[in-house]
Parts: structure tokens; C-alpha cells; sequence
């Protein structure tokens, strides 16, 4: 799989070609925190002779180098950014899942040039007043436990008794993580100084969006805060009750036909950046 210098980072990824010039905006799919871009493949394969399909590694995940620092969601940005620019993609429709829905917000604030459109699934951003009182706590465990604490959190992620080959994934991919990555991670999330996770610092960040936002998500309080913040035309939010967290990897047929059926209005007639 190709391999790409960003900011200094070995970045890994697929990039899957558009069968014609006129398939439409790119799609960049990206992954949350302690995963890689393999959840994205039975999605790859349903857009294959499509559409064009870029799939990063975040750096510190799956294959890409683990810089000794750089893990909040506008760095894991710029990198994105300089894969596009690399690639010479132009505008794309960016999807993150969880963290990676920090990571492509960040995208089209920061670079809006290069999004389109954002999709966003159970992204890590709007957590109330509860979540953030369980953090510090929360942090404390996985510095302590390391790897085994985020394994057990990840397979919580899903729902009992379903979807074990997926849990199973995300459990082995947690338990070969470096903890400091982990914990860096959410540092950049929720608790640094220009963290954006949590909700006062969420709707001041996301207000800075220009392009249209598509949210699928799978609890009625993240999908009502959504809903509550200040986007941009032709954005929609829905709930996929029933669904875990890695609602992508449960339904990847219904994510691949909503993003088909949104991408073709919205995303379609959104001003070019």
C-alpha cells in the first residue's frame, strides 16, 4: 500500500481511483481513535468504479509512523491536508468516525478549501457536563493500565452480543496501541487548551463550519445537541437507533447509500470552496 511524507510523518494509506473525471467529489474516510483504515474496506468495495475512495492510517494508528507528539484533531488535520494536496484531489466529501470526526471538522475549519461536504458518525465532539466529569478519572485508568483498560473500553463500544468479529478487530488492534498514543490522543481531544470536545468549546469550533454537515448518530442526545448547533445550509442530522458507537461497521450498506443519496444534493451543489 503506498506510503506518503507528511509534516514529517510516514503516513499510510489506499487510494482507490475515480472511474471517470465527472464521479464527483472524493471521498476521504477516517478512521476514530485506536483504529486504522481496514473498518473502511467493505465501504471501499461498495464505491469501487464509482467514486474516488482515500483511506488514511492516522499517524500513531495502523501502519503510520508514531511521531513522539501531534495528536489532537488539527494536527491529525494538517496531515489530511497534506495528503490531499499531495494527491492533488481537490475538494472531497471528508467522513470521520468518532475521533476522526474530530479530525475532519478540523479539516474544513482549518483548511476549507479542501471539504466539500463533512459526515460526521458519533463524532467525539458535544460531550456534556457528565462525560467530562468521568476524563480525568478516565485518564488516570489508562495511564495505569495501559492497553487492557482501552481494550475493555473499545468493546463496550458495541452492543452485547453483536457484531463480535468487528469487536474482536478493535479489541486486537487497542491491545497492540502505545498507550501514550491513547492518552495523547484524548489530551487533544477534550483536555487541551484548544480542545474542542466538549460542548462549550464544540459550539464555538463548529460554528466556524462554511460547508454542509451530515451527522449520523447512534444516541438521541448527541443527534439533538447536532441538530441545536449552528450549520451551515443543507446540513441534516440523523439517528440510527438501535445501532453501537461503530454504527459505520454495523450498517456499512446503509452508510454507503446515505452518503450516496446526501452527496447528491447538498454536497453537489455546495459553493466550491
Amino acid at each position: 500500500m503506498p506510503r506518503i511524507m507528511v509534516n514529517g510523518v510516514d503516513l499510510h494509506y489506499s487510494d482507490l481511483p475515480a472511474p471517470r473525471a465527472d464521479s464527483g467529489p472524493a471521498l476521504l474516510l477516517v478512521h476514530g481513535w485506536g483504529g486504522d483504515g481496514g473498518e473502511w474496506e467493505p465501504h471501499r468495495r461498495a464505491w469501487a468504479g464509482r467514486r474516488r475512495v482515500l483511506v488514511p492510517d492516522l499517524r500513531g494508528h495502523g501502519a503510520s509512523a508514531a511521531p513522539p507528539d501531534g495528536y489532537g484533531p488539527r494536527d491529525f488535520a494538517a496531515d489530511l491536508a497534506g495528503l490531499l494536496d499531495a494527491l492533488g484531489t481537490g475538494p472531497v466529501i471528508a467522513v470521520g468516525h468518532s475521533m476522526g470526526g474530530q479530525a475532519v471538522t478540523a479539516l474544513a475549519v482549518e483548511h476549507p478549501r479542501l471539504v466539500r461536504a463533512l459526515v460526521v458518525l458519533d463524532p467525539a465532539y458535544g460531550a456534556d457536563a457528565a462525560e467530562a466529569a468521568r476524563l480525568p478519572g478516565e485518564q488516570a485508568a489508562l495511564r495505569a493500565e495501559g492497553a487492557p483498560w482501552a481494550v475493555r473500553f473499545v468493546g463496550g463500544a458495541f452492543r452485547t452480543g453483536t457484531h463480535t468479529e468487528a469487536r474482536a478487530r478493535h479489541e486486537r488492534l487497542m491491545a497492540a496501541m502505545d498507550p501514550e498514543v491513547l492518552l495523547r490522543c484524548r489530551d487533544g481531544m477534550y483536555l487541551a487548551p484548544d480542545a474542542f470536545g466538549l460542548r462549550p468549546a464544540a459550539r464555538r469550533y463548529l460554528a466556524r463550519r462554511r460547508c454542509p454537515v451530515l451527522g449520523v448518530y447512534s444516541h438521541p442526545a448527541g443527534a439533538d445537541w447536532e441538530r441545536a448547533t449552528d450549520a451551515p445550509a443543507g446540513s441534516r442530522t440523523e439517528l440510527w437507533a438501535g445501532h453501537g458507537h461503530f454504527l459505520h461497521e454495523e450498517d456499512p450498506g446503509r452508510l454507503v447509500a446515505l452518503v450516496d443519496d446526501w452527496s447528491a444534493g447538498p454536497a453537489a451543489t455546495a459553493p466550491a470552496p
